[in-house]
């Protein structure tokens, strides 16, 4: 197979397609490599969200789901789209798991973790409102909420709302309460930054708050007196004090893994010891969906198989494959990309950049993009891969703070490397495919709440084929970046692919 033509895919995380110019990083940027590559080359844009990726209608994408679609070359019906199928059919308290659950739960507690929005990225709180309906209607004694503020998926203000909305429901379910609040930045880490979980843990588990509240709204406000947005509300404990105890059961209900993993590490891992850590002697752990081979406690709803993903596909064939990204989308580009399989396959190398320790990323928007395109160019140099596919974090991270001027410079950063990237492939005699998987830094500023816009949006993202002479079919979505991948490569595509090739060579 020494015929094959090489490809990179450069997955530019969070960076959307918008025309409006109004609060858009992208378009204020300097970007005069991707000028001259969207002028010269084939360029269009595709559907990253919605019904698109198998999520439900309205609900913008995430990284997890974009690299989901994008490796499986198909539509993957998320994890939320069956949970919520079966919240709205009713048979969400007949699932194996939550039954085992609830009757594991009678005559201790049972402690429900999650992150309690709308968002739908990482969960979501009507998830969470019929967990504790179900439990109250199973006669579970003791039911205790620790919810984790958003502000990232959502509005940085916005958590009264999903205070005021869980208050609604735990006032018709007596046997429930909230018992504490913090940020996601805490307990929802996914870095290694242990000193953050550390404080959202000795929250949970040892019922030790910074601060200590009556109320949801009391402690949200005293926050806010503090200067702190919801994804930074510091560890508050809600009323008396619900630790953890031995026997209690407890359920983690955000169905995204990555930002739960830490925690959940934390609590089970006998040979945890990133902090000294209580561990309580747990009547049952269970989570909505799988963290992933090293987590065996039991699941809700287990990952569906994905038959020929981009990489198996490529491994079956003997054909020799790289994944690189910073820290940040490093799961993003393996475990997700491969369609949730942890182990790379043969042939398949991986590099892992370590992004910069800092608070937020608004402070270095640089990130690490340069030390990975550097990885990027001796690996194109080396001839030894048929394929190269790599994830710059920047448009999504530095996105997620709210800060323009930094999203813009993340967005010139990112310019420079696709260039350099650009210019080694071409030299290798190889073609390159740019893409994103979901929007964010096109969209930095909310009017509606006048505040910064530091979600997701629902905008198309690009689609640009550095190649031969080509135009790009109209119409296409995520599942279509793989069938055109192995079409440039000169392939078939696997008939589980239902995606197909979008560059129609001229």
């Amino acid at each position: 197979m020494t015929d094959i033509k090489p490809v990179l895919l450069l997955i530019l995380d969070g960076f959307g397609h918008r025309e409006e110019g109004d609060d858009n990083a992208v378009l204020h940027a300097n970007t005069p490599n991707l000028d001259r590559l969207k002028r010269d080359y084939a360029y269009g844009v595709i559907d990253a969200s919605e019904q698109h990726v198998g999520l439900p209608g309205g609900q913008f994408g995430n990284s997890e789901v974009g690299h989901l679609n994008i490796g499986a070359g198909r539509v993957v019906d998320q994890d939320v789209t069956r949970i919520d199928r079966d919240v709205e059919g009713g048979t969400f308290g007949s699932n194996p798991t939550i039954v085992e659950a609830v009757d594991k739960a009678r005559g201790h507690a049972l402690h429900l973790l999650g992150l309690l929005s709308d968002g739908g990225v990482h969960s979501h709180e009507k998830h969470i409102h019929e967990m504790i309906r179900v439990a109250q209607a199973a006669g579970v004694d003791k039911i205790y909420v620790h919810a984790f503020l958003d502000g990232r998926d959502t509005p940085p203000k916005s958590a009264a709302l999903y205070l005021e909305r869980l208050a609604a429901v735990l006032a018709d379910c007596p046997n429930a309460r909230l018992a504490t609040v913090s940020g996601r930045y805490w307990g929802l880490d996914r870095d290694k930054r242990w000193e953050r979980v550390e404080q959202a843990y000795r929250l949970i588990v040892d019922g030790e708050g910074l601060y200590n509240a009556d109320s949801g709204h009391a402690a949200l406000e005293a926050a806010y007196a503090r200067g702190e947005l919801d994804e930074f509300v510091k560890a508050t404990r809600i009323g008396d004090a619900a630790p953890i105890a031995d026997g209690d059961v407890v359920l983690f209900m955000n169905f995204r893994a990555d930002r739960a993993r830490e925690l959940t590490s934390a609590l089970t891992d006998p040979g945890f010891r990133s902090f000294a850590a209580r561990q309580p002697k747990l009547g049952y752990f269970a989570t909505l969906t799988s963290y992933g081979e090293a987590y065996r406690n039991p699941v809700a709803y287990p990952p569906q198989s994905l038959k020929n993903s981009f990489g198996e596909y490529l491994a079956s064939l003997g054909l020799n494959q790289l994944r690189i990204a910073e820290t940040e989308k490093y799961p993003h580009v393996t475990y997700f990309f491969n369609g949730g399989e942890e182990l790379p396959y043969p042939g398949e190398d991986r590099i892992l950049v370590p992004s910069p320790n800092v608070a937020t990323y608004d402070l270095k928007p640089e990130m690490s993009a340069r030390e990975v395109t550097d990885e990027i160019v001796r690996a194109i140099e080396s001839r030894r891969y048929h394929a190269i596919i790599c994830n710059y974090a920047n448009g999504d991270m530095v996105g997620h703070s709210g800060v323009f001027d930094a999203a813009v410079k993340a967005v010139e950063t990112l310019d420079e490397c696709v260039g350099r990237c650009v210019d080694a492939m071409l030299a290798a005699g190889g073609e390159v495919l740019i893409t994103a998987d979901h929007g964010n830094c096109e969209m930095m500023h909310d009017a509606m709440h006048d505040q910064p816009h530091t979600q997701h949006t629902l905008n198309h993202v690009p689609f640009l084929y550095v190649g031969r002479r080509a135009e790009i079919e109209p119409g296409g979505a995520l599942k279509d970046i793989s069938p055109s991948l192995l079409a440039i490569m000169g392939l078939a595509q696997p008939p589980e692919m239902t995606g197909h090739s979008l560059i129609r060579l001229l």
